[in-house]
């Protein structure tokens, strides 16, 4: 059988011994923190769902379960490839296995940029949102710009602790803002809302209307970062069903539990009332409704609880991007530092100085060029960011038949070819909906819409150039790119040495059955 060449020493994988992820560290419960973390409920609900009710009216939260519903199809194809590929390079290593490594390699640089994107725009967030706090609970001035770089700070410790560390925090951070929701929740169904509770959102005339479509792009987008449990394999406990089970319930309980609070916010002003309400004060929309339902005292915890929100949702994203620098650096595609372990955290520790360094190197580009921390730092980046986290779940659904069709599985073809069909169509309508859509998300001029949005197929585009790239004058990385790992030879140990596969176009065996024996091309 044809040898894959050996890796050189500046890419090659860190060796047996060395530190490595901690193994069966997270159980399902912990990776759902994880992920639903990222999403950021609170703020979604309190920052962006007024908008989705101004310009969706009463039917806004038929818009969240009809979201939910595309993305729960999506994750049927999604997790059932999670038990056939067990890279941890997650979105890259199920591209490649159905697509290609020039595609696979594109869609490694979209997820880097991608990722950080939704990370590093939130920093801007993070300062406005603590400096409103601030001031409504103190009548302080807090500049943003100390506040944001304090966050860098924060959230670079938090990843650089254990695994299981940032899953405690999370857990106790989620319970916090989606608890204060539940209670503003309880009080509306309790008081009966301002004229009785009423299913009408829920009707084909209130959903039927033509801003649904921008309620559909806002709900898309509170999705985001729902489908990084895969990236959490190798620390995961039994992954063939923890992940599976992290990717259902997030979506599953993130679509329900949006379409559920707005529905009650609409309940507590009644249906004519919300959308005088949402347009005098967006901002003051869930507070306003909370002060009255349950009492000033829970409006107050809600400005608390909207910046722990904020930091969840960033330590969520951080601990993900850290995952794939560290699987994109054992590929050699990054420095191999990167690829370093903490020998007593086990967490990817000189990935998360990297990424705390890009954030901080972002964030204090934007402060000196006299940016605003929200309309700018914020929506600028994170809006290319969302659609080109949504373009790789595209990408994903595409490969999941491509994948499924060449090699050998007891699969059923729900689940491998009607699922994920059915997902790529509903996400390239999505995708549409939120490009369309994107001066709702960036309140920029047409020329900075544009620029961000190409940005997406640029990354793209020069991923496919670092492929051409790497195949050239770097045959070795290019030849075991997005490999499937040994098994792990003892407890504490991640695979470090890939098996070679072949590479799409020709036949993909699944994990259980011999390699081709046809050299790759």
């Amino acid at each position: 059988m044809p040898q894959t060449p050996a890796p050189s020493s500046a890419s090659a994988p860190p060796p047996a011994s060395a530190p490595a992820l901690r193994r069966a560290a997270l159980g399902t419960t912990d990776i759902s923190f994880f992920v639903v973390s990222a999403a950021a409920p609170l703020t979604v609900m309190a920052g962006v769902a007024p908008v989705a009710i101004l310009l969706g009216g009463i039917g806004a939260p038929a818009g969240y379960l009809l979201a939910g519903i595309t993305l729960a199809v999506f994750a049927v194809g999604f997790t059932t490839m999670s038990r056939h590929v067990r890279s941890g390079g997650a979105f890259y290593a199920y591209i490649t296995r159905g697509l290609g490594k020039r595609v696979g390699i594109g869609a490694a640089l979209l997820a880097l940029v991608g990722y950080n994107g939704m990370e590093i725009g939130v920093y801007g967030l993070l300062g406005t949102t603590t400096a409103d706090t601030a001031h409504a609970l103190g009548g302080l001035d807090v500049p943003w710009l100390p506040v944001s770089l304090a966050g860098l700070a924060l959230i670079w410790y938090g990843g650089f602790r254990s695994i299981d560390f940032g899953a405690k925090v999370l857990g106790v951070l989620l319970v916090a803002e989606t608890g204060i929701l539940v209670l503003l929740a309880a009080g509306v169904l309790i008081k009966g809302g301002a004229h009785g509770l009423s299913a009408r959102s829920f009707a084909p005339g209130a959903v039927l209307v033509p801003g649904t479509a921008a309620v559909l792009a806002f709900a898309f987008a509170a999705f985001t970062g729902f489908e990084s449990t895969v990236i959490y394999r190798r620390e995961a406990r039994d992954p063939d069903r923890t992940i599976p089970r992290a990717t259902y319930i997030a979506v599953g309980f993130l679509g329900l539990f949006y379409a559920f609070v707005v529905w009650t916010v609409i309940q507590a002003f009644g249906a004519e009332e919300v959308i005088t309400a949402a347009t005098e004060d967006p901002a003051g929309l869930f507070f306003a409704a909370i002060t009255t339902y349950v009492g000033p005292w829970a409006a107050d915890l809600m400005h608390v609880f909207i910046v722990t929100s904020v930091i969840a949702s960033l330590l969520a994203f951080h601990n993900a991007i850290n995952r794939y620098a560290l699987a994109l650096a054992e590929e050699g595609v990054l420095p191999a530092a990167l690829g370093r372990v903490h020998p007593r955290h086990r967490s990817p520790y000189l990935a998360g100085a990297a990424q705390t360094a890009l954030g901080a190197v972002v964030v204090l580009s934007f402060a000196l060029a006299g940016a605003d921390p929200y309309q700018q730092l914020l929506l600028w980046v994170n809006t290319p960011g969302m659609i080109g986290l949504m373009a790789l779940m595209l990408l994903a659904a595409i490969a999941v038949p491509v994948y499924f069709r060449r090699a050998a599985h007891a699969e059923g073809p729900w689940r491998t070819v009607i699922a994920p069909v059915t997902a790529a169509a509903l996400l390239a309508v999505a995708i549409f909906l939120v490009v369309s859509k994107v001066d709702l998300f960036t309140m920029a001029s047409p020329t900075v819409n544009t620029v961000l949005i190409a940005l997406v197929p640029g990354v793209f585009l020069a991923g496919l150039a670092l492929a051409q790239r790497l195949k050239t004058r770097r045959p070795e990385v290019y030849a075991r790119f997005a490999a499937e790992p040994a098994p792990a030879d003892h407890e504490g140990d991640v695979p470090t040495c890939p098996l070679p596969t072949p590479s799409s176009p020709e036949p993909v065996s699944a994990p259980s059955t011999p390699p081709d024996p046809r050299p790759a091309p």
